[in-house]
């Protein structure tokens, strides 16, 4: 069985990276017909890009929920560039805007830490309902897919099920996991799946966390308690701190963010459920906001479907003419 999933793993990453972008264009479709129909028709009310228009541009950001902040921003820039040369028409419009977020976007590109001695370990972090505990399992099927190893650690032993929808997770990506009973002891659990990660070689560790919210006093404290248990054995763990946020929410998932960032130490964001939301402009104002990168999006319910972000696929889908 874990051979067949491998197998097939392994013969559609190739189909996989040919077809990102129509990937991508499909997972934003929402954002991108509202936020496009919404431009489409500030532009149909005058023939030049006047601060009418651009009044009405800003207006159009802030209901893709890239936020009041960010699209004050990038309206101010887009108006200085039409006082030193006009802006023709929408499609320059466009391609202008375009310009804007992949600025936004890059600059807060961080790179991954380089882990030079194994393992690597990734220790995810949110709120129940995000997707986490799916993610676990897709990200270690990702990892499995670029010729790495991994193992899952089922140390989410506070929410009823956890472990069993991760051991699901484990079976489906051909990823083995270390996990304990309900109620036990995540810290435990944790040092076990190191321990065998390195007697095992294994590249990356994936830390499956109890969902949290910052009035959890006792969630957060288990966290920290986590935080040294891994660099007892890996003093640099964990390398990353993914928080998981639904797409969803939009501007409720910027203020999980924020609280996570302070309490977590959150590295990076992965941000679930993009095909089914109006408010992929989120991971914009994610990146302006709170200087974090988006690491990877998740577009569907497959194995598969976790895409690494790929900035210029995502903000040319979201504005493709």
């Amino acid at each position: 069985m874990i051979q067949t999933l491998f197998g097939s793993l392994k013969e559609d990453q190739e189909p996989e990276k040919k077809s990102i972008f129509e990937r991508m264009r499909q997972a934003v479709t929402r954002t991108r017909d509202s936020l496009g129909e919404r431009i489409d028709g500030v532009l149909a009310l005058t023939r030049t890009v006047d601060e009418s228009a651009l009044e009405e541009l800003e207006m159009s950001l802030i209901a893709s929920d890239i936020g009041v902040n960010t699209a004050a921003e990038i309206t101010n820039n887009l108006r200085e560039r039409a006082k030193r040369q006009q802006i023709r028409d929408g499609a320059e419009l466009k391609e202008l805007l375009k310009e804007e977020l992949q600025v936004i976007l890059d600059e807060n590109a961080q790179p991954a830490k380089v882990v030079a001695n194994g393992p690597e370990v990734i220790m995810m972090v949110g709120v129940n309902g995000t997707g986490k505990t799916t993610t676990s399992g897709k990200l270690a099927a990702f990892y499995r897919s670029q010729g790495k190893t991994a193992l899952l650690c089922a140390a989410d032993t506070f929410r009823a099920a956890a472990i069993e929808q991760l051991e699901v997770w484990s079976e489906r990506s051909g990823v083995e996991m270390v996990k304990t009973k309900q109620g036990g002891d995540p810290s435990a659990v944790l040092f076990d799946a190191l321990q065998a990660a390195q007697t095992r070689r294994t590249d990356v560790v994936i830390v499956d966390t109890a969902g949290r919210l910052h009035t959890k006093t006792g969630l957060m404290a288990e966290l920290d308690k986590m935080r040294r248990t891994a660099q007892r054995i890996i003093p640099d763990a964990p390398h990353e701190v993914l928080l998981v946020l639904d797409a969803t929410t939009g501007q409720n998932g910027l203020q999980q963010a924020r609280l996570f960032t302070e309490s977590a130490g959150v590295t990076g964001i992965v941000l679930t459920k993009l095909d089914g939301t109006a408010k992929g402009g989120i991971a914009v104002a994610i990146a302006r906001e709170m200087r974090l990168p988006v690491r990877f999006v998740g577009v569907g319910e497959a194995l598969e479907d976790l895409l690494p972000f790929d900035s210029g696929a995502f903000v040319n889908s979201l504005l493709e003419n």
